[in-house]
């Protein structure tokens, strides 16, 4: 069939699929680094303490037929070592269906990260990688020219993820109305990034035509995505530069980059003229019954969308066939942080030596300027942001997370950016504040060399002995 393929796409394809093995990289590296102390076996949220009570059908998972944390490591790597592969383009070295094989195995293996992952996973970008890697599977290699209709199901993703964002925001918070939001918005994230501190100080004017062109960029241009070439070109490049402008702002784990990927299929550049070998029935058959159901199961995302109570990030199938995304359908006024601290006295008292754990990612010593980490994902990080919102968000783990610190474990430590005690003398207590934090001016950047300004709030978890963990109150 003439109409399948779209042979002037071939570097498109290239491109797509070399950035989006390096995604799954990033994810499998992240998941490996991380698992023990989140999911593990001793982890804040165990693996085997999940399955016991969801069933296979909910969350299919290889995880939920065996687990131990040596099991894990191995997929994880397993997953590196495969993403590494395709990245170096060994797909294209295979038949065209040991090609679709291989680019399974990292779907199949972080379809069972994410449905064993619970709070820790419960991201949009995780459904993202999986619903983009899903359609991967059946693009095809060198033995074939890109289907049109996984090009056009990628642009249905992309269009999705953009417009479905532009209308969260419009139906959540009235800042993103009276353009507004980004007065508050680079100080409050959830993980500030190195150039944070200079957007949030950039003039309240220029904010408001940065709202302006993020309306337009997710609730018009999308509808171009599906226009004729070079219409869909350009309209894939403005959202491009849009995440690029983003990725700058702050730190969002793979979200702005996964964006990024996605809009490539959308991009025709320009190449040499290739031969186009026939493409074999099976595949074509594969490929057009893969379509039908996916373009069956929108209509969930779809009515989602249409809907006044529009959610965002949910799937619609415990494969993550099809999604729902959108991000900051409203936004703080102000930041609040949890800050950890510990100290070695025999009893806690007013003038005991309290001594401030460092995370990684989040903003703790108001002197210390944040770091780049996206596209990496520090999962610990972000939840403690959630947790400072309301103590609801981290419920079910902040009291292990405690208890693991009070026992100075090894792989709860690796979490962290440092921590106070050495590795033989553990705290006999730890405790938490609630602080507000808000970026300094530039006036007291050049006088004290901080970023941050902060106010104790109040007590978030009273001090605590590991004899026995105390409720926050």
């Amino acid at each position: 069939m003439d109409w399948f393929t779209a042979s002037d796409y071939w570097l498109s394809r290239l491109v797509f699929q070399r950035a989006l093995a390096g995604l799954y990289l990033i994810a499998f590296l992240a998941a490996a680094l991380q698992f023990r102390a989140l999911i593990g076996e001793r982890g804040m949220l165990p693996v085997p303490r999940f399955v016991e009570r969801i069933p296979f059908r909910t969350a299919p998972s290889l995880f939920q037929l065996h687990y131990t944390d040596r099991f894990f490591a191995l997929c994880a790597w397993s997953g590196c070592a495969v993403s590494a592969a395709l990245l170096a383009g060994l797909d294209s070295l295979l038949p065209l269906w040991g090609g679709m094989l291989l680019w399974l195995v990292p779907w199949a293996l972080h379809l069972s990260v994410v449905n064993v992952g619970q709070t820790w996973y419960s991201f949009g970008w995780e459904s993202l990688l999986l619903e983009v890697g899903f359609l991967a599977v059946f693009l095809g290699n060198d033995d074939v020219a890109p289907p049109v209709v996984v090009l056009f199901l990628l642009r249905w993703i992309l269009f999705r993820v953009e417009f479905g964002a532009g209308l969260i925001k419009l139906r959540g918070d009235a800042c993103w109305r009276n353009l507004t939001c980004l007065d508050h918005h680079h100080e409050t994230q959830p993980m500030p990034g190195p150039l944070s501190w200079f957007f949030h100080h950039l003039p309240r004017p220029l904010h408001r035509v940065e709202v302006a062109a993020n309306h337009v960029t997710q609730l018009v241009v999308p509808f171009l995505l599906f226009a004729p070439q070079p219409v869909a070109t350009a309209a894939a490049c403005l959202m491009i530069v849009t995440q690029l402008w983003l990725v700058l702002s702050g730190n969002f784990a793979w979200l702005n980059w996964i964006t990024i990927v996605l809009a490539l299929p959308a991009v025709r550049f320009p190449s040499a003229a290739r031969s186009v070998p026939p493409t074999p029935l099976w595949y074509e058959v594969v490929v057009l019954t893969v379509a039908a159901l996916l373009l069956g199961l929108s209509h969930q995302p779809v009515r989602n969308m249409l809907s006044r109570r529009q959610v965002m990030n949910r799937s619609f199938d415990p494969l993550h066939l099809v999604n729902t995304y959108g991000a900051f359908g409203s936004v703080s006024r102000v930041r609040y942080e949890v800050v950890i601290e510990g100290t070695d006295d025999s009893a806690p008292r007013p003038d005991s030596d309290w001594r401030e754990y460092e995370f990684k990612g989040k903003p703790g010593d108001p002197r210390r300027w944040p770091r780049q980490f996206a596209p990496y994902h520090l999962r610990l990080d972000w939840l403690m942001w959630f947790a400072a919102l309301s103590p609801g968000y981290a419920g079910s783990w902040f009291g292990t997370l405690v208890e693991r610190l009070l026992e100075n474990d090894r792989e709860t430590l690796k979490l962290l950016r440092r921590s106070p005690f050495p590795p033989d003398a553990p705290p006999r207590y730890v405790r938490a504040r609630l602080f507000r934090y808000r970026y300094t001016t530039w006036r007291e950047l050049r006088e004290t060399g901080a970023c941050w300004e902060r106010t104790f709030v109040r007590e978030y978890l009273p001090p605590t002995r590991l004899a026995g963990v105390a409720q926050r109150s």
